[in-house]
């Protein structure tokens, strides 16, 4: 059964406690690897236990599951952070922490008894399975079917599909899947929790991508996948409320990372400009770059505040919090992309070398527009929202 207690924010001085932590753990123990871990498509594993360690594992998990009972508007924040050291690691936390809060917010007392305390020390790692080869965008147009079975092994489901495009494929211990328990559209969905090992469960091999190197992501295949009926998460017929629900958060992480792989560029890109010296003078002297960086500061500060704001939104559980944490997303991953962007540009043919990490960091923030639903589907999401509260 879903909780619905909200988790009040940490004080100014444990927030700012907080994030020197994260800070300092983001510049030991990530931004030292990024570039190589990008290279040599590295996952981390034994960084992420470190991760883990600090409480990073359920960063908004509630401690009696082991968590740290943060509120969004500071799990941001954290993320931030956690982004300027690694925009590709920091992503995979936030998935993992998304699954890890699923199954605390759904999961029974003997679900989250059994993974909780793993997931949130991340000695074992969560993957969230929804999109698949034929169904992107349109959630709802899920093709993998859960059919019930009862025989000598007791009451069960049967999984059958493949899941596409899934961060932690092959890696993680645990896999929420959302399987078609009816063909009643969205209602007809439901999510399962499939542990890594189970008969009939495998992988694709890893994908070849653009940016996101440093973390797996794989095909997810269920070739007649049996679990019993206790490993359902949540009521039949609950996935899709659970997978949109885990989105709003999810769209909110992935926001943050954005604010932070493009903070860390136009940090970058600040210093550049200040020792690159052309026709005499530093380009720091020249109105055009002058401009430039203030728009990107701008655009980052205005990204930072929607998605500050969106974070309470969800936090205070408003109505239009789906809304405003689509506009976060939308906002903050485009502009994300566009500063990180521009700092390759005011790094001239340096941005285009893989030593200075900025063209890592343009790699890693563009998919940050395709993901947890599209920039297109967010602007459906929006629309949709404001017509409907026109409407009355």
């Amino acid at each position: 059964m879903a909780t619905t207690t909200v988790t009040p924010t940490l004080t100014p001085e444990e927030r700012a406690a907080m994030i020197d932590a994260v800070r300092d753990f983001a510049d030991t123990e990530l931004a030292p690897h990024a570039l190589e871990w990008d290279q040599t498509k590295h996952f981390p594993r034994e960084t992420l236990r470190k991760a883990g360690e600090l409480g990073l594992g359920g960063i908004y998990v509630r401690e009696d599951g082991g968590g740290s009972g943060l509120a969004r508007r500071d799990a941001v924040a954290i993320f931030e952070e956690l982004a300027k050291g690694d925009p590709a690691i920091a992503a995979y936390i936030t998935i993992h922490n998304m699954v890890a809060w699923m199954i605390d917010t759904y999961g029974s007392d003997a679900q989250r008894a059994q993974w909780l305390p793993t997931l949130t020390t991340m000695d074992d790692l969560g993957a969230y399975c929804l999109t698949e080869p034929g169904a992107g965008s349109d959630a709802a147009a899920i093709a993998t079917s859960a059919i019930p079975v009862s025989d000598e092994h007791g009451d069960g489901y049967v999984l059958t599909g493949v899941k596409q495009f899934i961060s932690g494929g092959g890696e993680a211990s645990v896999y929420v899947v959302m399987a078609r328990t009816s063909a009643e559209g969205a209602r007809g969905i439901t999510a399962f929790l499939v542990p890594d090992g189970t008969p009939g469960l495998s992988f694709g091999p890893n994908e070849k991508k653009m940016g996101w190197n440093a973390q797996p992501t794989r095909q997810v295949v269920l070739d007649a996948v049996r679990v019993p009926a206790s490993a359902m998460l949540g009521g039949i017929g609950q996935g899709f409320k659970i997978a949109m629900t885990g989105l709003n958060g999810g769209r909110l992480n992935i926001a943050a990372c954005s604010l932070g792989g493009a903070q860390w560029a136009l940090d970058r890109a600040l210093r550049y400009v200040h020792e690159r010296f052309t026709f005499g003078e530093p380009l720091a002297e020249k109105q055009a770059v002058v401009f430039a960086l203030a728009d990107m500061a701008t655009e980052l500060q205005a990204a930072r505040a929607l998605v500050r704001d969106a974070a309470i939104a969800l936090d205070e559980q408003r109505p239009d919090a789906a809304a405003q944490c689509a506009m976060a997303k939308r906002f903050a991953t485009d502009a994300g992309f566009r500063v990180a962007n521009e700092a390759l540009q005011l790094h001239g043919g340096y941005g285009y070398l893989q030593e200075y990490g900025i063209e890592k960091v343009v790699r890693d923030l563009r998919v940050h527009q395709i993901l947890e639903g599209t920039n297109e589907i967010m602007r459906v999401i929006i629309g949709r929202d404001l017509l409907e509260r026109a409407r009355g």
